[in-house]
């Protein structure tokens, strides 16, 4: 059999160490990854090998040759441009006529092969794909398989908040030469998501083996350190041992001086020609390849040196990364997570902080102390992106030199030229970090679209309609802590950016491989004055204007001291409607309210409503994207009775038409909604996806049951001045008052509780909690919804934010909802303690 080794990629993500290399010729311990490929292939019996190439060809070709002086034999074929991973395998077509195994050659194992082929026999697949369990299927791509092992689903790249199973695909695949017709020619083309999909949807035999053993994706630097660990501690069953054992976890190359007074305390791996002068003392893990040399008194820990590199006397590296040919000149010192490229120069008693990285051929001099990268430098948040956008406290987490390294992300994300809408709210603190964005964006040839301070309903009309704009950026004090600044991004069409784009605005600024623009390609900053004009008058031609001016309706508006007052203040008298407005002052020291200081003003607008007899009280949030209401009765109403009441009045207004609400809202809402020959499409708990789904045709409301209101034939976006407006539009349609339209919608009973889970016992969890709940009474939507009998549902589903599980229960009383909400809390605890055993 022959095998096809996949060897064309960057490793941007490993970047210094692959500036000068392709990934598959990063070294681990004492061979590349890819040399640990071929040694897995041969010790398998397989000997012929295509390697196919792209990033750097040269290097590959020149290192391994033509695979003689290897015992194999190797064939090459080179991609002018970059055909994806199963494009790249067609590009070998000629030299496959028979059934083939594929391989990534970047990755680390030491799965049994055979096993793997005999499996696909047996089971006469086309396809079968390797899969493993994984702590963390985040950056995999995650796949089910029935009890047959046959796939059943692919799920690319989850988030926390809907992924469903830990067995993830390892890019090992066993394939029939029939395969190949279904894969184009010269045209980029992918196995994950589309190959194997198109067979899936097809029925074609494509089955899933879970194979035990050990795999490393080599994708970043954390892995790169474990896998090199990982191969110390002898967790990798290598077909040849990585050296010469010569005590108790120490393995040699060649012709090795260690000084008698040198103290190593292993796993440690010293390649040829490694010298350890006197005083040098070395903890494992730790790799030292070849022709280093360690001077008198230095201390190494758990540290990575590749060959020819120099550490003088009394220097200290723990946690740290050298690369290729670098000087660590006497007293150098760097600390964990510290990545030094090749050719670097550390002179005497220079300092380099944790998580710095220096790129190729920088030089430091004698006494510096680097807290920040050279050129491009990484740091060690989890992820950049939250439920509300990136999220830290502020000169803090949230630093100016942080928010202009996000904007040149967002800028090195778009194209060159592209226009960005920046907007933000009135405090200092969004201001400063506003205009520390600003300056990223230019310097990577972005133009900037100043819109000072308007409500965030305008600033996603502005950059939905603004003909050049690509995306838009809101700062904003948090609502729930003022010490906190939340900065959310907006696509072309004003949504919430997708998680793909989040994804990729991450890559770049956790990478830093920002794009610079040359002189006359920096951007321009420019500040539009006509956004909420625009804005107004597109408004004023989406509502029925005549109906609310004769709808005698008495109205309290509380603007929350927030950014919306002078817009809809304006519509409003447009409208000639008797409100009365309060906190329309914009107060910097007002804008985050603690829940107890919330309810307090929405008790306050109730006793104001009952002296002026008001026929309903509106409070709009800050940004004036959620609405809060009171009856006429100066009832508050809570979040999900203020959306039935919305939805009511909308249906009653527009029947037959269509709403998007998340799958985790209580079934009332069918209930309104066959009252009016309405259709209900349950969306994922997530105001992207909600976004999205309402811009498809015939919705006429889009909620999300926490004030939210999207009415996309005016914007498919969040729009706290539309909902107002509309909401007075429908009343005077109805022609009943608030409570009285209240007291016949249909009653709900929730309850809801979390579980605490670590991060990285998620994905298992939710396996199990898959493989525990099948059938067609299961929706997985978002996390797992479980219908049971009477109208009775839980919904179980990962925080994307936080290390716990949320649940819900809907039921006919609170006593049961709350009785299955405990039942299916006590489950899951078992599930996750299961796991955290393992």
């Amino acid at each position: 059999m022959k095998a096809v080794v996949m060897a064309g990629g960057e490793g941007s993500r490993l970047r210094p160490l692959t500036v000068g290399r392709p990934k598959p010729m990063v070294p681990l311990v004492n061979k590349p990854v890819l040399g640990h490929i071929l040694d897995l292939l041969k010790h398998f019996g397989i000997t012929e090998v295509v390697i196919t190439l792209q990033y750097m060809p040269t290097a590959i070709q020149d290192y391994f040759g033509d695979g003689s002086s290897f015992g194999m034999k190797i064939s090459y074929t080179v991609e002018e441009s970059p055909l994806g991973t199963a494009g790249s395998v067609k590009n070998a077509a000629a030299l496959l006529n028979d059934t083939f195994l594929v391989i990534s050659g970047d990755a680390l194992t030491d799965f049994d092969l055979r096993k793997i082929i005999d499996y696909h026999c047996v089971k006469n697949a086309l396809a079968t794909l390797t899969l493993y369990h994984v702590p963390n299927p985040l950056e995999y791509g995650v796949i089910i398989t029935d009890e047959e092992g046959r796939i059943t689903q692919f799920q690319e790249k989850p988030d926390w908040g809907n992924v469903i199973s830990d067995t993830v695909n390892t890019g090992i695949y066993v394939l029939e030469p029939e395969v190949l017709a279904l894969i184009p020619d010269d045209e980029p083309f992918d196995f994950s998501t589309q190959l194997f999909p198109q067979i899936l949807a097809e029925g074609g035999a494509l089955y899933g083996f879970i194979a035990e053993g050990y795999w490393c994706d080599v994708g970043n630097i954390p892995e790169y350190l474990r896998a090199n660990a990982d191969l110390l501690h002898g967790r990798v069953s290598l077909p040849d041992p990585i050296g010469n054992q010569i005590w108790g976890g120490v393995w040699t190359g060649q012709n090795v001086e260690i000084a008698p007074d040198a103290q190593i305390y292993g796993p440690v791996y010293l390649g040829d020609s490694v010298k350890i002068k006197g005083g040098v003392s070395i903890h494992g893990p730790a790799v030292i390849r070849d022709y280093t040399v360690i001077d008198n008194y230095s201390r190494i820990e758990r540290s990575v040196l590749w060959r020819n590199t120099y550490v003088g006397e009394a220097c200290e590296l723990r946690g740290v990364i050298v690369g290729r040919q670098c000087s660590i000149k006497s007293g150098a010192i760097a600390y964990e997570g510290a990545v030094i490229g090749d050719n670097c120069v550390l002179d005497e008693n220079s300092v380099i902080h944790a998580d710095v990285k220096l790129w190729p051929n920088k030089e430091i001099e004698p006494g510096a102390t680097v807290r920040r990268s050279i050129i491009w430098g990484s740091q060690g948040r989890r992820s950049l992106f939250g439920k509300y956008g990136v999220t830290g406290v502020v000169n803090v987490d949230l630093t100016p030199e942080f928010a202009a390294k996000l904007g040149s992300a967002l800028g090195a994300a778009l194209a060159q030229g592209s226009y960005v809408a920046m907007n933000r709210d009135a405090h200092r603190s969004s201001r400063m970090l506003k205009r520390a964005m600003i300056s990223g964006l230019p310097s990577a040839g972005i133009n900037v679209l100043d819109l000072g301070t308007v409500p965030i309903p305008v600033a996603r009309h502005f950059v939905r309609t603004h003909p050049s704009t690509t995306a838009g950026v809101h700062v904003r004090l948090s609502p729930f802590d003022q010490r906190v600044v939340d900065i959310r991004f907006m696509d072309a069409e004003g949504m919430n950016q997708s998680r793909t784009s989040e994804r990729a605005i991450e890559r770049i600024f956790f990478r830093e491989d920002f794009r610079r623009a040359y002189l006359n390609e920096i951007g321009r900053i420019d500040y539009p004055v006509d956004a909420t004009e625009s804005y107004r008058a597109d408004f004023l031609e989406h509502i029925n204007q005549d109906r609310i001016r004769h709808s005698s309706l008495n109205v309290i508006v509380d603007y929350s001291h927030g950014l919306a007052a002078d817009t809809l203040s304006s519509i409003l008298s447009d409208l000639n409607l008797d409100y009365l407005p309060l906190n329309a002052l914009m107060d910097e020291n007002k804008l985050a309210v603690l829940r107890d200081q919330f309810n307090t003003h929405m008790r306050r607008m109730a006793k104001i409503m009952s002296v002026l007899d008001a026929d309903v009280g509106i409070k709009l949030d800050v940004g004036g994207e959620k609405i809060f209401l009171v009856d006429d009765k100066g009832h508050v109403l809570d979040n999900t009775t203020t959306s039935l009441l919305m939805t009511e009045l909308s249906c009653y207004a527009n029947p037959k038409r269509a709403l998007a609400i998340p799958v985790t809202l209580p079934t009332a809402f069918e209930t309104i909604a066959n009252w009016h020959g309405t259709r209900v499409i349950r969306t994922k708990n997530d105001l992207h996806h909600l976004m999205s789904t309402s811009s498809q045709p015939d919705v006429l409301l889009a909620l999300d049951g926490t004030g939210n209101f999207i009415f996309p034939d005016f914007q498919p976006n969040v729009d706290g001045l539309m909902a107002t407006v509309r909401l007075l539009e429908y009343l005077a349609v109805r022609g009943m008052a608030v409570s009285e339209i209240v007291n016949y919608l249909p009653r709900f009973h929730v309850a809801q509780d979390r579980v605490d889970c670590p991060w990285e016992s998620k994905g298992a969890v939710m396996r199990t909690l898959n493989n525990r709940f099948r059938g067609d009474h299961v929706e997985t939507i978002d996390g797992l919804k479980v219908h049971l009998t009477d109208g009775e549902w839980v919904h179980i589903g990962p925080n994307p934010d936080r290390p716990f599980f949320d649940l819900r229960a809907e039921a006919a009383s609170v006593d049961r909802a709350t009785a299955l909400v405990v039942e299916y809390s006590e489950q899951l605890k078992d599930i996750v303690m299961q796991h955290r055993g393992h």
